[in-house]
């Protein structure tokens, strides 16, 4: 497997949406007899979302590209793999799989965040041009979900599209291509698998890249080891929300693909990549600081986040006109950030908080708050911009506009840490290196 991942090429850009249709229809052009392009499915605005399906054996993998669209990285990974099992006659059969490679589940947001694809790749240019959806209107989260008092049943076009592949297939194999941000390399799995997750722990390190040892994404989330975690589930999260005195339904929308295919038996992987990194992120060492301490500072910078940002989109909100998808998200994530210091506020209460954070630890908390101020941040940005854009010069659209404008620039020039960006073929080898190796353990 290593020595094919010499073949992953530098790339100096991530793939537009374009790009990759375009790359995948062209392999189906050239190899008729063993790549069929279709269409499996139309997005909310009317994209179609194409899958192109290579034979070479006798089960199913389902790899698929723009989950979150502002996650490329599974653009050029899905045009690679299907221009390497194309060439490779021997790769395709050994490999024993049918593939279907999905070029982007979401392509109208993914469009949204194409004004970072060519860089520079710095925390400024990506929080400015950064868009994610408001949570009721993202693929990998709106899968049918039933729960105690929470019920789920607004599937988009885009979640039905996928389902639908899975249902077909029945795959033995499957992956959605994220991304994280910052820090280390981890990775969810739907069951343990100890030999592959030596073979995942391992692929980071040949490219410079630490394992993620700080924070989990979100304090229910079960380690089977270091940065290696069974996948997530609505069910957990319900649990953890419901004994922290939260109200469950009020933040648990759908499920993911990694519960839809457990009726299958299905292997499910998703590696979670960041485009920065630096050493802290894997550095276990013990801080001066305690734990009870840290969580305590990250839920205050949270709330102070959410306050800001509320107080900003409240002086503007009856003046508004548009109903953008950057609206949308805005409202949804600032309240999202308020549930957030409050789970980290009990967190902290909690007896085994009371230990030493490790270095890791700390610069996840670090990197979280930076990205929840730079990316809900922009995202408001870029929804009042739109107004003014569209023509809405009222005063208190002009006036929130400035005013979070410079705000969000401060916060930028705080974010531009001196994490590195990891160079875009890196991204795209252990991404692939990832599949190949969950595909080989199902």
């Amino acid at each position: 497997m290593l020595d094919e991942l010499d073949s992953v090429p530098a790339f100096d850009r991530f793939a537009t949406v374009d790009e990759v249709n375009a790359r995948l229809a062209a392999l189906a052009d050239r190899h008729p007899t063993i790549a069929t392009l279709r269409r499996i499915g139309t997005s909310r605005l009317g994209d179609p979302l194409l899958c192109l399906t290579i034979s070479g054996g006798p089960r199913h993998a389902i790899i698929a590209a723009g989950p979150h669209p502002n996650e490329p990285i599974g653009g050029l990974t899905v045009t690679h793999m299907a221009d390497r099992l194309c060439a490779d006659d021997r790769l395709r059969r050994d490999s024993g799989y049918t593939w279907h490679l999905v070029a982007c589940l979401d392509p109208d947001g993914t469009r949204l965040n194409e004004g970072w694809f060519a860089g520079p790749f710095t925390r400024t240019h990506y929080a400015r041009h950064f868009y994610r959806p408001a949570p009721d209107e993202q693929v990998e989260w709106t899968f049918p979900f039933a729960y105690k008092r929470a019920y789920f049943d607004r599937v988009l076009p885009e979640t039905l599209a996928l389902m639908r592949l899975i249902d077909d297939t029945r795959p033995t194999f499957f992956t959605t291509l994220h991304n994280g941000e910052t820090g280390g390399v981890f990775y969810y799995l739907s069951r343990p698998v100890p030999e592959l997750q030596a073979v995942l722990k391992d692929l980071p390190g040949r490219y410079g890249v630490p394992l993620h040892a700080g924070e989990p994404e979100h304090p229910a989330i079960k380690s089977y080891e270091q940065a290696i975690y069974q996948a997530p589930t609505m069910e957990d999260a319900y649990d953890y929300l419901e004994a922290s005195g939260q109200d469950p339904v009020a933040h648990i929308g759908g499920a993911a693909s990694d519960s839809y295919i457990r009726k299958y038996g299905t292997l499910g992987l998703t590696a979670e990549i960041p485009y920065w990194t630096d050493p802290s992120a894997g550095d276990v060492t013990p801080t001066e600081l305690s734990y009870r301490d840290l969580i305590t500072r990250q839920a205050e910078g949270l709330r102070e986040t959410h306050e800001a940002l509320g107080a900003i989109l409240r002086s503007a909100e009856s003046d508004l006109v548009t109903d953008s998808p950057f609206l949308r998200a805005g409202r949804a994530f600032i309240t999202m950030l308020a549930s957030m210091a409050h789970t980290d506020a009990v967190r902290a209460g909690d007896p085994s908080s009371d230990r030493p954070a490790t270095v890791a630890e700390v610069s996840s908390c670090r990197d979280t708050l930076m990205s929840m101020r730079l990316r809900y941040g922009g995202i408001l940005l870029r929804a009042l911009e739109g107004e003014l854009a569209v023509g809405n010069v009222a005063p208190s659209i002009r006036a929130a506009a400035g005013e979070l404008a410079e705000l969000h620039a401060r916060w930028c020039a705080e974010g531009e840490t001196p994490a590195r960006a990891i160079p875009i073929r890196n991204l795209v080898a252990i991404q692939y290196g990832a599949i190949l190796a969950g595909a080989a353990h199902a």
